[in-house]
């Protein structure tokens, strides 16, 4: 069963009530949406969006018979400003987004997110998506590729284990990939607490999703929708996730983001934000114990001036 992650702190954060009008940008099992509509019943609005039709479909079974009924909306929420207005939803009081990979997915080999099961080189969360992992991992030459794992999986080895990728190819299955990853990187440098592919199918999931793109239109489709009072969270689960919230962030809670050194302003921008979390929320031990996966999760929350 998948365990939403920090439930509890971020749904303090965002703090929804009796007849608010929320919106949960990562629908997935369904956790979040679940204590979300607790908080907002009897007469509140859930509109859940996912890029997974599978998890929108599970959802619509399994919230047939809730009230308030949420409104399911399978897209990317990078389109965020535009999903909710087709949807009829203006001025939501909270948006959430909660940015790992569920349960269901990460454990069903046909998706080719883990490597721990063999299945097919996929990584789409939207399964009609073009681009494959197959196709980025056989078909981007060495430099790119190696570029792709360095920037996005943060991977020092990065260089050597696009050159063991392409000396294998064609790399069909998550077998096939691991596989190579093991052969590049030293047994000396394997990482102690991870499997030494984490980061390269990080690099490849969030290259073929483009999740940093998807994230950061994200923040800006809920800064443009949520009411003046109304709190953005963010649960985000590797260092460029948080790294981009906690940039957006900042920014958006400034006056002025020209350069130190110019004496006058010329940017004009006015802060829209104000910063709820100075530092980001982390998962407790128990938490931890609990639910591994939970282990690298960073909450930051915002509200809207």
């Amino acid at each position: 069963m998948h365990v939403p992650v920090l439930s509890k702190e971020s749904i303090e954060l965002l703090n929804p009530q009796p007849g608010n009008t929320i919106v949960d940008c990562t629908l997935g099992a369904g956790g979040h949406t679940r204590l979300i509509l607790r908080r907002i019943a009897p007469d509140g609005r859930l509109l859940a969006i996912d890029r997974d039709e599978v998890a929108v479909q599970a959802a619509e079974a399994a919230f047939a018979d809730t009230a308030p009924p949420p409104t399911f909306v399978h897209g990317d929420f990078r389109d965020l400003a535009r999903l909710a207005r087709e949807a009829g939803v203006e001025a939501p009081h909270g948006v959430l987004f909660d940015l790992g990979l569920s349960s269901p997915q990460l454990d069903d080999p046909e998706r080719g997110f883990s490597f721990r099961h063999d299945g097919p080189l996929d990584m789409r969360i939207d399964r009609h998506d073009p681009v494959t992992a197959a196709q980025v991992v056989n078909g981007l030459p060495e430099r790119e590729l190696a570029e792709v794992i360095r920037r996005l999986g943060e991977e020092r080895w990065a260089a050597r284990v696009a050159q063991f990728v392409v000396a294998r190819r064609p790399l069909t299955s998550t077998r096939d990939l691991a596989a190579a990853v093991e052969a590049a990187i030293p047994k000396a440098a394997w990482p102690p607490d991870i499997h030494p592919a984490t980061r390269t199918f990080q690099a490849i999931r969030m290259h073929v999703n483009d999740e940093l793109g998807s994230l950061e239109g994200g923040l800006r489709g809920a800064l443009e929708i949520v009411q003046p009072g109304g709190r953005i969270a963010v649960i985000s689960f590797h260092s460029l996730e948080d790294r981009l919230v906690k940039s957006f962030f900042q920014a958006e809670s400034r006056d002025c983001l020209c350069p130190p050194e110019q004496p006058v302003c010329t940017c004009h921008h006015r802060a829209s934000l104000r910063v709820l979390t100075r530092k980001p929320l982390r998962p407790n031990s128990q938490e931890v114990a609990a639910n591994p996966r939970s282990r690298s999760a960073r909450l930051r929350a915002a509200e809207r001036l």
